[in-house]
């Protein structure tokens, strides 16, 4: 393999970072001795820029290019679950079948209410409505918010070519 860029990043299949290599997990590394690093990287993933900067943290994210949709370095964001809002929820109804009867007669099969022609008379024969059509539903539980993924290794070149800019 070529000599890799200062600060290069690359997926490996296998569990440990290879010799010159680090994992890409948020380590903090002091700066006297990775002076050319710091240089690149300063303190966009972390440290205190006095001491110690830190390494771009990938475990459990999905990289993704800075700009475009107000993306910059070092950003971080999504969540692996989500528990929806009612704001996020799309716009509906919950519907109640009626009968065009009215409420002094016999009702319908299949539906559940009758206009009254008496709405103030003595209540006869009441009957509790269907619990599942009038309670909660939902367990305000989250969901999983993850796209399919096949888990590898993140590591960074701590050594090699330091880049130029032009």
């Amino acid at each position: 393999m070529a000599e890799p860029y200062l600060s290069e990043i690359k997926l490996v299949s296998f569990n440990f970072p290879p010799k010159g290599w680090a994992f890409c997990n948020g380590q903090f590394l002091p700066i006297n001795q990775n002076q050319a690093l710091f240089s690149l990287l300063g303190t966009t993933y972390g440290g205190n820029g006095q001491t110690t900067f830190a390494l771009p943290n990938l475990q459990g994210r999905v990289p993704t290019h800075m700009g475009g949709e107000g993306f910059f370095l070092g950003q971080q964001g999504g969540e692996p679950s989500h528990t929806l809002s009612i704001q996020e929820l799309p716009s509906h109804v919950h519907g109640a079948s009626a009968s065009t009867v009215d409420g002094d007669q016999v009702i319908a099969t299949n539906n559940y209410l009758g206009p009254a022609n008496q709405l103030y008379g003595a209540p006869a024969n009441l009957t509790t409505m269907i619990p599942t059509e009038v309670s909660s539903v939902g367990g305000s539980q989250p969901h999983e918010n993850m796209q399919p993924y096949l888990t590898l290794n993140f590591c960074i070149a701590l050594a090699g070519i330091f880049p130029s800019r032009n």
